[in-house]
């Protein structure tokens, strides 16, 4: 099982739509997939198609308590013409309320989640964290066995690249065996010459780190309002596309993952 941390401490940068992205591309490939919705947008959670869940990631964290993703966990509401259908860990704005709780207890709340996910039985597991620097984003990378930052190309977004590859080198300095770096993945790629200028200038600066890109187009964002996978639109212009994309983006993460990378470019 591969544990992948989808990251980046601003958001805007299209994190859930990359994390839903991969969960589609390795359904398709029949893997079984969970994703952990970490963020109290719940954004993940209604766009998998869970709305109003019983149990949240919140009781989860609640307590420290080996293996109870499986309680919480339930399949999307996705059609499956092909492949399997992914599970989700969904979240609700009640994980708002957790993160300070959790900087009470005295001995570190930074590792439920990875208690939380002892024993789960996937192939792959995307923890979409919420765009900030909390317990909630660090409980994702303590659980994780790779980080997946995304951003956008935009100059603020190439900026915040570097602090989160900062903060990942930090948890991975605090884990045996470190914490590497699945790759970079730049979303929403326009055709303006200023996002093709950001672009070129990430791939520069974190040479090797950079995976395929991921280009702007109206079927992502249709196919995440009707919570719905962007290769289940049919003939919808760029759905194709999209989902092609996205699966390139997987198979580099795993390629990487039998060959690794250096875990960033700040250790």
């Amino acid at each position: 099982m591969q544990v992948l941390a989808v990251v980046n401490q601003k958001g805007g940068v299209g994190k859930t739509t990359v994390t839903l992205g991969l969960a589609a591309a390795a359904s398709l490939t029949g893997r079984r997939v969970l994703v952990v919705d970490l963020d109290p947008q719940a954004n993940a959670t209604t766009g998998l198609g869970v709305f109003e869940p019983a149990h949240t990631v919140d009781h989860v964290l609640a307590e420290e308590r080996p293996g109870s993703i499986r309680d919480i966990a339930v399949p999307a509401g996705w059609p499956s013409p092909v492949g399997t259908v992914p599970d989700v860990a969904p979240s609700s704005p009640s994980l708002a309320n957790r993160e300070p709780q959790l900087a009470t207890d005295p001995v570190g709340a930074q590792d439920r989640l990875h208690v939380a996910l002892e024993g789960a039985d996937y192939d792959l597991v995307l923890v979409d964290c919420p765009p900030s620097l909390g317990l909630l984003t660090v409980n994702g990378l303590f659980g994780a066995d790779r980080a997946l930052v995304v951003t956008a190309p935009s100059a603020w977004a190439s900026d915040g690249v570097l602090q989160v590859l900062t903060t990942i080198a930090r948890v991975g300095r605090r884990r045996p065996g470190g914490l590497p770096v699945a790759g970079i993945v730049v979303n929403n790629i326009g055709r303006t010459r200023d996002a093709s200028y950001w672009y070129e200038q990430i791939v520069a600066d974190h040479d090797g780190l950079v995976l395929p890109p991921v280009r702007q187009r109206a079927a992502i964002a249709e196919a995440g309002a009707q919570s719905l996978p962007v290769h289940s639109l049919g003939n919808r212009p760029g759905a194709a596309e999209a989902a092609d994309e996205f699966s390139a983006v997987l198979r580099e993460i795993l390629s990487r993952i039998d060959a690794p990378v250096p875990a960033s470019s700040t250790e």
